[in-house]
């Protein structure tokens, strides 16, 4: 008798757990390069809104470490880098060796040196000690993720305690004709923009869906209180396109 293998959702389609890694690192390996312009398009810019929020929200202080994760080309690091100062540390981490290397690239163009380093980093095995940040990000990030429980654990173990989590990441509408309105640029619009700016629809045609498969703000919230976070809480953004999504640790 043979054994079925597990599978998991990749978009709207079934893969097998053990290749969602490979199919993700290769959206972005696709993406890397016109990664910012598309978010750029994509959003109409409000991107930059929703990131300087979380930031501002942060409370980060001068010597603070935090840790990006799924950092991608940098946006939040260069932001984090700025207000620790340079007795502090923002480490940009993301499974995925090419968005990294972007992200690398534009902060070092912009003079971000000296107090952000650069690792490649799978969510689910953290490869940092046990209470090592005062502060872990990850935008975008998390509806990628293979198993989302074992990656908010890692998150847990290394934040310090009293320390903070927070996901920014695509949600559930709130508001019905808007959700009607973005159900119908994300799979009419949205994969259209990735192949004339991009050239790469499938990957935009992934993002519309994955989006769809998140968990929604309160599914989210309680999975951050399985994993060990003392309290958590969630702001909607845009009517819940985004949700900014924040735990502590005490």
């Amino acid at each position: 008798m043979s054994i079925e293998k597990k599978t998991i959702d990749f978009g709207f389609s079934e893969v097998a757990i053990e290749d969602k890694v490979k199919k993700v690192k290769g959206i972005f390996d696709s993406v890397a390069n016109n990664y910012d312009i598309m978010n750029d398009v994509m959003s109409l810019g409000i991107h930059r809104l929703w990131k300087r929020y979380t930031v501002e929200l942060s409370g980060i202080r001068p010597g603070n470490i935090v840790l990006d994760l799924a950092g991608g080309t940098g946006d939040l690091t260069k932001e984090f880098a700025k207000r620790v100062g340079k007795s502090g540390k923002v480490v940009l981490a993301d499974i995925n060796e090419s968005m990294v290397r972007v992200g690398r690239d534009r902060l070092t163009d912009a003079g971000i040196i000296g107090n952000v380093e650069y690792v490649i980093s799978n969510a689910e095995a953290l490869n940092f000690a046990d209470n090592s940040f005062d502060l872990v990000t990850i935008a975008f990030g998390l509806r990628n993720v293979t198993d989302k429980d074992k990656a908010l654990n890692e998150i847990c173990r290394v934040l310090k305690p009293g320390g903070q989590l927070m996901v920014l990441e695509f949600s559930k509408v709130t508001q019905p004709l808007m959700a009607k309105a973005y159900d119908f640029y994300s799979f009419n619009i949205l994969p259209k923009l990735g192949k004339f700016i991009a050239n790469d629809e499938q990957s935009y045609q992934y993002l519309a869906e994955s989006i769809r498969m998140h968990p929604d703000q309160e599914t989210l919230k309680n999975m951050m209180l399985s994993a060990g976070f003392d309290k958590a809480e969630y702001i909607n953004m845009s009517n819940g396109i985004v949700a900014l999504h924040r735990g502590w640790k005490y």
